[in-house]
């Protein structure tokens, strides 16, 4: 079937659908991650986007369930260059066409993606219509304009759970406790994490360095998390801009001022920045992929992050009592936190990766860290 993608600045792209038919609205990024794609399609900071891969085949390893980081597609729409009907993979539980479609995700293949991101880096990111069938592309492209903008959108009401849970869940993923050498405190410590957008991975590995995780909605009063008595609080990944989330600022605010340890990631540590007396700005095309080199201010040491923000915190406006401890190579945007006072610290990238490197995944054990100096 015959698809179109138009963005608002008149440019368009005429492909064959894969997936869902009808519309997709959101505003249309890229990702230079290699692999995976199932990853970046259930993330739900992507929640509100149409994501563009930039590798030129997509899916020829299948989609596996295990594999999700939420319960469901999230993304608004997905473009690729290819989209494989070969699953070449032992551990494949089908196709990624078919996975589209049974999901209803609305995509298009068969354009030029690499072209498409060199319009979206000189431009900036734009919103963006996907349309199926028999569609006017200049109609698409006036549909295209009407987007909601992303900034002062709030997209985190869309994605956060309904009432607190626990992790491991018996409905989701059962995770036996593995204490990691140095844990003094002899039990699994206990986290209040605030759900954002939360990915699986990020429970998955606070489960491994031995810690028991209580999630909670995002608009729960921080009274609720510090009244479970944890040994620390965890600020989640999630999407769109975080200028408008005034009640998990307050929220995060009140959890710093209570001094217990705090950890933040990617949307959390916009959040937390802002707790702190930051302030953030939109970047021109954002930062997703798999392969993004970040320098570790103290020591100089470079580790490869997966990323996926479209927002950045502006150094200049954060206060003595707040330092900066990772910086992206390229484009020198903060990229790490630490509050010289009080048991802070987030990271703008993914230490969990999924889909990514590993590099950062020590960031769990600095956490876990302050947590035993506080519990012992």
């Amino acid at each position: 079937m015959n698809a179109v993608l138009a963005l608002e600045n008149g440019t368009w792209y005429r492909g064959t659908a894969v997936g869902s038919t009808g519309l997709a609205r959101g505003e249309v990024v890229f990702n230079t991650s290699m692999t995976g794609y199932q990853e970046v399609l259930t993330d739900p900071s992507y929640a509100g986007q149409i994501v563009t891969m930039t590798c030129p085949q997509i899916g020829n390893y299948g989609v596996v369930a295990e594999d999700v980081e939420s319960g469901r597609p999230q993304v608004a729409g997905f473009v690729v260059r290819e989209a494989s009907s070969v699953a070449s993979n032992w551990r494949s539980e089908g196709t990624l066409p078919d996975y589209l479609a049974d999901n209803g995700v609305v995509a298009i293949t068969g354009i030029d993606t690499r072209a498409l991101t060199r319009v979206l880096r000189t431009v900036g990111v734009m919103r963006g219509v996907i349309g199926t069938g028999t569609v006017d592309p200049d109609e698409l492209v006036a549909e295209a304009s009407r987007v909601t903008p992303m900034e002062g959108l709030d997209l985190v009401k869309n994605v956060s759970c309904a009432e607190p849970y626990d992790w491991p869940s018996d409905d989701l993923e059962p995770v036996g406790f593995r204490l990691v050498p140095g844990n003094r405190s002899g039990r699994p410590l206990r986290i209040a994490a605030y759900d954002f957008g939360l990915k699986r991975n990020i429970l998955r590995r606070l489960s491994a360095h031995g810690c028991e995780v209580r999630v909670f909605p995002a608009s729960a009063p921080a009274s609720d998390l510090l009244g479970i008595k944890p040994d620390g609080v965890f600020l989640s990944n999630g999407p769109g801009d975080p200028a408008p989330l005034r009640y998990a600022v307050a929220n995060a605010r009140a959890v710093i001022d209570a001094d217990v340890p705090v950890f933040g990631i990617c949307l959390g540590h916009q959040v937390l920045a802002l707790a702190m007396g930051g302030s953030t700005y939109k970047l021109k095309f954002g930062h997703r992929g798999g392969n993004h080199p970040v320098k570790q201010v103290s020591t100089g040491q470079v580790e490869i992050t997966s990323q996926n923000h479209g927002f950045a915190v502006e150094p200049a406006s954060l206060p003595e009592d707040v330092e900066v401890t990772h910086l992206n190579l390229y484009d020198g945007t903060v990229e790490g936190l630490r509050h010289t006072q009080r048991p802070v610290f987030c990271v703008q990238y993914h230490p969990e990766a999924s889909p990514g490197p590993h590099d950062a995944d020590y960031l769990f054990s600095c956490f876990l860290e302050d947590m035993e100096r506080r519990s012992c």
